[in-house]
């Protein structure tokens, strides 16, 4: 009964073991998360803003250059047998293999913060050093006077000598006393040198008073403008020049542009001219914004004109300063009136040659530009078969352009 009595008197919980109280975190898991991704971002923002690293993000290589070591030691005597037969060929087989001299590779660096483009040439060898241009400069085309040629560093390019200009003496036969009492139409088919197939189907199918308009690229464009020429017809060179869109629409290598300086726009000019021999004069490839812009366009017409060249505008551009620029240098000049395949079907080329015809009955001279587009070469063909007949002269594009300038 004491027992009980005791039990009963005893604070309630006494005897048992009191629990231990669990550790709490001020904050929940997903709060920790939460902080710690938070403090991931301000630290990668931070890195962002202040890093001033300009290639940040871009690709990069480092490529490790070695130079040959000069060495003076004599080779060492045969007396020493097989080990140093089988010594000397793991030494040739460990060798690195040495470029070949005028080899090089032009490489376009980005900067990537301001966006702006350097050409750097790789591996030019002794051409370098020699100041020459490490590849080989393209050969002499057939049927060239030598007279009408000068050196440069990227070959051969035109030049007038004892009176005797390229734009005369390239200029493909015509009846100039026949076009002068009648009304005359010339037509350039340009963007050729490129597409084997389109630019073989342009001289073999379209009659000789066609003019050809090559651009400065392909792997031999001197071999097929001397094909185009063995076929009689008159020759151009089309000469990249800056668009509006550019570099989202880029005419290719060595584009002239209105970012450089004169100098180096004439140093391009030159790697242009060298690509081949025997054309009449130059002509624009694309270049809505240079030859628009008089600075960049006065010096290119003047060096042409001293080079006894003649400039053909494509008429791409209302805003090209080129017919004051020619003009004042009094040089032979012509302007294209009619794009004839802007839009590339039958039914829009007949049409477009019927306004060319037009033009030439109201003002005595019309030029028509296309491309060598398939069908573009076959309603060409089969328009000019009847245009005597019309009582209009197909000509070459020089007789078109002497004809303007004694109008």
């Amino acid at each position: 009964m004491t027992e009980t009595a005791d039990d009963l008197s005893a604070p309630l919980g006494q005897d048992k073991l009191r629990r231990k109280r669990r550790l709490r975190l001020p904050f929940t898991a997903m709060q920790a998360l939460a902080m710690l991704l938070g403090l991931f971002l301000v630290t990668f923002a931070g890195f962002a803003i202040f890093n001033k690293d300009p290639l940040g993000g871009e690709p990069m290589t480092r490529i490790a250059i070695r130079e040959p070591k000069a060495t003076d030691e004599k080779p060492a005597a045969s007396g020493h047998g097989q080990d140093s037969k089988q010594e000397s060929k793991h030494e040739t087989r460990e060798a690195p293999k040495q470029a070949a001299p005028g080899e090089q590779k032009t490489v376009t660096m980005i900067d990537g913060s301001t966006g702006a483009r350097h050409d750097v040439v790789i591996g030019a060898g002794e051409a370098d050093d020699k100041g020459e241009a490490a590849s080989a400069p393209p050969p002499v085309m057939a049927g060239i006077d030598p007279k009408l040629l000068e050196k440069s560093r990227y070959g051969m390019i035109p030049v007038v000598a004892d009176g005797s200009k390229p734009f005369n003496v390239y200029a493909a036969d015509a009846d100039r006393a026949k076009a002068a009492k009648m009304p005359v139409v010339a037509i350039v088919i340009g963007g050729l040198g490129v597409g084997a197939a389109k630019t073989t189907d342009a001289i073999m199918k379209l009659p000789a008073a066609v003019t050809l308009a090559f651009t400065p690229y392909g792997s031999d464009p001197g071999k097929i403008a001397e094909r185009a020429r063995t076929q009689r017809h008159e020759i151009f060179l089309q000469i990249p020049m800056e668009p509006y869109d550019f570099p989202d629409n880029d005419p290719g290598p060595q584009t002239l542009l209105t970012s450089l300086s004169a100098d180096q726009n004439m140093d391009r000019l030159y790697w242009h001219l060298s690509r081949m021999q025997g054309y009449a004069g130059i002509t624009n490839f694309m270049g809505a914004r240079f030859v628009a812009t008089d600075a960049a366009m006065q010096p290119i017409i003047r060096e042409a004109a001293k080079r006894g060249l003649g400039f053909f505008d494509d008429g791409s551009s209302p805003r090209s300063i080129a017919p004051q620029a020619a003009a004042s240098q009094a040089m032979p000049f012509g302007k294209g009136d009619i794009a004839i395949d802007v839009v590339p079907t039958p039914a829009e080329i007949d049409r477009a040659l019927n306004k060319l015809e037009s033009a030439a009955r109201e003002r005595g001279t019309a030029i028509g530009t296309a491309s060598a587009l398939p069908v573009s070469i076959e309603r060409i063909g089969a328009w000019t078969k009847t245009l005597g007949d019309r009582g209009i002269l197909l000509v070459p594009l020089t007789t078109a352009m002497l004809k303007s300038k004694s109008s």
